[in-house]
């Protein structure tokens, strides 16, 4: 039986959700949302890899995954009878509200079209019919941004050669009540002269057990390519982290030790020891997961 692999780019927005991470007993979390979707969608168990595992609360704009179904179940979504061409249908159950419903019957001028359909045409049938159906009834704070198909080898997790996330912090002590979900409302003004000169320390191929939220037995050697802290506005600043990877709490643990450099109360040279004592807890100022969003996962 012939497999089709999908790559898809996911957007989010974290804030109910437990994590990427399906997890027993935990309903809430992304991949469960899509694995449930999609199996009900296709009749057949499907297996969605991402290719991070955002923390619970945090945002994604490029978040990528994978998934592999039977050509067989592809063509049951847009067959004469299947009822899957009417999943598209108008209405809302509103924000945060799962959507899915069963289908109606397909029409009689449907069936007509499907026999008339190149193996191309099919092709992309299936694909619009699917995507379109992910996009309707997944809850409002998800939606599945492209959705194509990969080549047999690609595995989104596995075959993944940098991330870029960014972490988003408030300095006016005014809360943003319309980006509050999206940011540390901080409240204080930072020096981020001194944040980029604490932040050297952590550019390059370091073991960063320091600051990693679990205790590891697979390596925690990564790779920063750069940390880039900008003054977005007068009330915002900005930290881009950009590598081959990043440890469980690793892109908010370093952000809370910034902070910490920025409002004063650390030294710039800290960051260097903290990452030099290479051990759990060293690192314990965590910033909170609402400024932190995904935005690219590259290959």
């Amino acid at each position: 039986m012939r497999l089709i692999n999908y790559k898809m780019t996911i957007q989010y927005e974290g804030t109910r959700y437990r994590g990427w991470q399906k997890q027993p007993g935990v309903e809430n979390t992304i991949q469960g949302k899509l694995e449930t979707l999609l199996t009900r969608l296709l009749n057949t168990d499907i297996e969605v890899y991402g290719a991070g595992r955002t923390d619970a609360g945090v945002h994604a704009l490029g978040q990528m995954a994978s998934f592999r179904v039977e050509e067989d179940k592809l063509r049951e979504l847009v067959s004469p009878g299947a009822g899957k061409d009417k999943l598209i249908e108008s209405g809302s159950s509103g924000a945060g509200k799962d959507k899915f419903s069963d289908p109606e019957p397909s029409s009689a001028d449907n069936r007509e079209l499907l026999r008339t359909l190149l193996p191309s045409q099919l092709k992309e049938a299936e694909d619009d019919t699917l995507f379109k159906s992910l996009n309707h009834y997944l809850p409002d704070d998800i939606a599945v941004a492209r959705l194509v198909r990969a080549s047999d080898r690609f595995h989104a997790r596995y075959l993944a050669s940098s991330k870029w996330y960014q972490y988003r912090i408030r300095t006016n002590p005014v809360s943003d009540v319309v980006n509050r979900r999206f940011l540390w409302q901080y409240g204080e003004k930072l020096d981020i002269e001194k944040m980029k000169k604490g932040a050297e320390a952590l550019v390059g191929q370091h073991d960063f057990a320091s600051f990693c939220g679990l205790k590891l037995k697979k390596s925690t050697v990564r790779t920063v390519s750069r940390i880039e802290i900008t003054q977005r506005d007068a009330d915002t600043v900005v930290l881009d982290y950009y590598g081959d990877g990043f440890l469980n709490h690793m892109v908010r643990l370093m952000t809370g030790e910034l902070v910490e450099v920025g409002a004063g109360r650390l030294s710039a040279e800290t960051i260097s020891g903290i990452l030099e004592q290479k051990r759990k807890g060293s690192a314990d100022r965590m910033a909170p997961a609402s400024g932190l969003t995904l935005m690219e996962v590259r290959y």
